[in-house]
């Protein structure tokens, strides 16, 4: 009596793992997936550094695999340099995303090193209240402000976000220090 493995369990070659995508087979998308994932998470994971993004990334490539599985051309290389590509290109997209960037500046106070730190010699306590200070602002000079210094955006980043020219930022921001300046003194 011999039992046939499952399917998944059958080592599949790249060319009829090919076809059988081609053809939509879902089934040969499992296959798929337990053939190259591993693989394609690791690469993933090196570009993005976090596993729940690498996690979504890979997930999006799987979709992104499947829906362009068309353009593959086994002329211009293998299967996996291909479903590699365009996985690392996910990767790196999302690292360039406004979203990832703007993410990545802020993490839980259990993972900052500032936890780790002893603080510097040059720390001085009245700065503490700098924030508060920023209320003594116009709106627009406070909106920019808190943009910048407390929120970790460039000066670009902000023209972007409150959708104003870069020329008007730096105005907004060179005003609102002249002011804090005053009440610091």
């Amino acid at each position: 009596m011999s039992a046939t493995p499952p399917e998944s369990m059958t080592p599949v070659s790249e060319d009829l793992l090919v076809q059988r995508l081609r053809a939509r087979d879902e089934a040969a998308m499992t296959l798929f997936y337990d053939k190259y994932s591993a693989a394609l998470y690791g690469v993933i994971l090196r570009i993005v550094k976090k596993e729940e993004i690498a996690e979504d990334v890979l997930q999006e490539s799987l979709v992104k695999i499947w829906h362009s599985f068309h353009t593959y051309d086994a002329g211009k290389g293998r299967l996996f340099t291909w479903v590699l590509n365009v996985s690392r290109n996910l990767a790196i997209d999302k690292i360039r995303s406004r979203q990832y960037r703007v993410g990545s500046r802020t993490q839980p106070i259990e993972e900052s090193a500032a936890l780790r730190q002893a603080a510097s010699p040059t720390f001085r306590p009245e700065h503490i209240g700098l924030q508060d200070m920023t209320n003594k602002l116009n709106p627009e000079q406070k909106q920019v402000i808190d943009l910048l210094y407390f929120g970790g955006f460039t000066q670009s980043e902000v023209a972007e976000e409150l959708n104003l020219p870069l020329g008007t930022v730096k105005t907004r921001a060179r005003a609102a220090i002249k002011v804090l300046a005053k009440l610091i003194r």
